[in-house]
């Protein structure tokens, strides 16, 4: 069986310039030869971080909730691919509400220092970014970054590549650009091979 490739979807639009990529992407991984499977994060049913550190002492959050399901997730896969547009030059809120709640994540790791990805699975994981932006202005995908990086961090799996594409205004469909869903494709398809060739 081929390595498990998780995809985030940060767009609130599920048939979006986004999760077009982003399902190109993913096409890319399953034609290496791996298991995919798509998060839409503002379907999924959570509450935002309240900080009440039950996860200090536990694997899990006091919360029950659609996260739930997620830990397990991002704790057995291999690799990830996040897709998001910018908003007001960071994230949308559902997703950045969706990485808060990778606290747990953190209190392992860093607090009680007893990580819940071993260092041997940190090595062979490997993470995507496909991110767009409206705006074509410097710095525009700063934010979004620094807080992707933040993430990966936490829950151990290190970005080996990235699509950024600014500008989307003014392009408005990707589809009409068939170089952007062929080039999500092809990192798709070199994701899946790296994470299979290990």
């Amino acid at each position: 069986m081929g390595k498990k490739v998780i995809g985030i979807l940060g767009s609130p639009l599920p048939e979006g310039n986004t999760a077009r990529l982003l399902e190109r992407a993913l096409k890319g991984a399953r034609d290496a030869g791996c298991e995919t499977e798509t998060i839409h994060a503002a379907s999924l049913s959570f509450e935002s971080c309240m900080e009440m550190m039950f996860c200090r002492e536990h694997d899990t959050c006091i919360m029950d909730d659609d996260m739930q399901a997620i830990y397990g997730k991002l704790r057995e896969m291999d690799g990830l691919i996040v897709a998001t547009p910018v908003m007001t030059m960071g994230i949308p809120g559902k997703l950045k509400s969706l990485f808060d709640r990778c606290q747990v994540f953190f209190m392992a790791k860093y607090i009680r220092k007893q990580p819940l990805i071993s260092k041997e699975r940190r090595a062979k994981r490997q993470a995507l970014f496909i991110c767009i932006s409206g705006m074509d202005v410097p710095g525009v995908f700063d934010g979004a970054k620094k807080t992707l990086l933040a993430f990966l961090d936490i829950i151990d799996c290190p970005l080996s590549d990235e699509m950024l594409v600014p500008g989307m205004d003014a392009l408005k469909d990707v589809s009409k650009h068939p170089e952007l869903p062929d080039a999500a494709y092809r990192k798709g398809f070199a994701l899946g091979e790296q994470l299979n060739a290990k």
